[in-house]
């Protein structure tokens, strides 16, 4: 049930209001008063609302400290500004400082019931996706206990808050892309979004275009324009994975990128300011590339300003029963399936298993056992199918 709140001096408008926003039966809202902003504040630190609507001229604290006070204190509850006195510049200033909406006294009620159906929704999807973020940010939780994982835990959150750009090595299947999206959860990008580009996967002769897009007949292919990954992670953070794969040219073109905040489309002649943090990974040594002459040195050195090694999974065995854990339990409820047990000496097979493929392997080999055994996984089962 949506709740509002009505932040207005004035006895007879709140009551106006307020009969309203309950005649609209089919939103099944609940509505609070508050006669003047110091009461508002109050209610808004003490309860949660989906809406609130605030009076400017009120005693002790008008509506625009109000505004500003709450958003000071991170409540979340959108503002509709309502006065008899107000001007475009106030609306304006309303605005800036984070109203959804202003509205002027009296209002007209279209407008009115538009606005509160439009705010509601607002609310709503900003509270899907908040959910939405904590549920991927689960799905791609680092688990275990071991020191290794220790240490990077700390690593990232004494790095996430800054704009230090960070290189991620370790092999293949080690969980780098993990504490790569980790970081952007920790970081003031949060709200942007988190763009991979695998450079491995993509032809040399198509990753300039692929990173930093393309202008319409700059190729026999490119039939319109086309955004490249800086420009679709404007705001949040680009993950460059297999960084030692890419291309000298293409090297070249990132190098720029980092060091001007800016890209050049292929084919264009315009340079576009990007807002991105890149995050860099890579499972080869790159000193060794570097001294080979297939990676920049300059390069490296502006990507690796914070090095975080991911350790393989044979450095840290100790994890591998509660990964087993939360594999068991994610492809459970991918199956719709009854999750199943591990035998103790089951379990000890697989800590002394050397783990070539690191996490990516152990959970290829959790999800064959779950569909080859029985109810419960034994050690015959691990011998058969590991």
């Amino acid at each position: 049930m949506p709740r509002i709140l009505i932040i207005e001096d004035e006895h007879s408008i709140r009551a106006v209001l307020k009969d309203i926003l309950l005649d609209q039966k089919e939103l099944k809202l609940e509505v609070d008063e508050a006669k003047d902003g110091v009461e508002g504040l109050h209610l808004l630190e003490t309860n949660t609302y989906d809406l609130a609507f605030c009076d400017i001229k009120m005693p002790k604290m008008d509506g625009m400290e109000v505004l500003q006070k709450a958003k000071e204190k991170n409540i979340p509850t959108p503002f509709i500004i309502i006065s008899a006195h107000g001007t475009t510049e106030m609306a304006v200033d309303a605005t800036r400082m984070g109203a959804y909406d202003f509205l002027q006294k009296p209002p007209d009620l279209n407008r009115l019931l538009i606005t509160v159906r439009n705010a509601l929704d607002k609310n709503s999807l900003v509270k899907e996706t908040k959910s939405l973020r904590k549920k991927v940010s689960r799905k791609y939780e680092m688990i275990g206990t071991s020191a290794a994982l220790a240490h990077i835990r700390e690593m990232i959150d004494k790095v996430a808050p800054t704009e230090a750009r960070v290189l991620i090595t370790g092999p293949n299947g080690s969980g780098k892309e993990l504490v790569a999206r980790s970081l952007h959860e920790k970081s003031s990008h949060s709200d942007g979004p988190f763009v991979e580009v695998n450079c491995a996967a993509i032809p040399g002769e198509l990753i300039e275009s692929e990173l930093f897009g393309h202008e319409k007949g700059s190729f026999t292919s490119a039939v319109k324009q086309r955004l490249g990954k800086f420009e679709q992670a404007e705001g949040g953070t680009l993950f460059l994975d297999e960084i030692g794969d890419m291309s000298l040219a293409a090297q070249a073109k990132v190098l720029r990128a980092l060091q001007e905040n800016k890209i050049t489309r292929v084919g264009g002649e315009k340079d576009i300011p990007v807002s991105v943090r890149v995050i860099a990974a890579t499972n080869k040594n790159l000193k060794t590339e570097i001294a080979e002459g297939r990676f920049r040195e300059d390069l490296y050195h502006r990507l690796g300003v914070i090095l975080i090694p991911v350790p393989a999974l044979a450095d840290r065995k100790e994890d591998i029963p509660l990964l087993v854990e939360k594999f068991l339990q994610d492809i459970s409820q991918e199956y719709g399936s009854r999750k199943k047990t591990v035998e103790a000496k089951a379990l000890k097979l697989m800590e002394a298993h050397p783990w070539s493929g690191n996490i990516r392997e152990l959970r290829n080999v959790v999800e064959r056992l779950v569909i080859m055994s029985g109810d419960s996984i034994s050690p015959e089962d691990v011998r058969k199918y590991l």
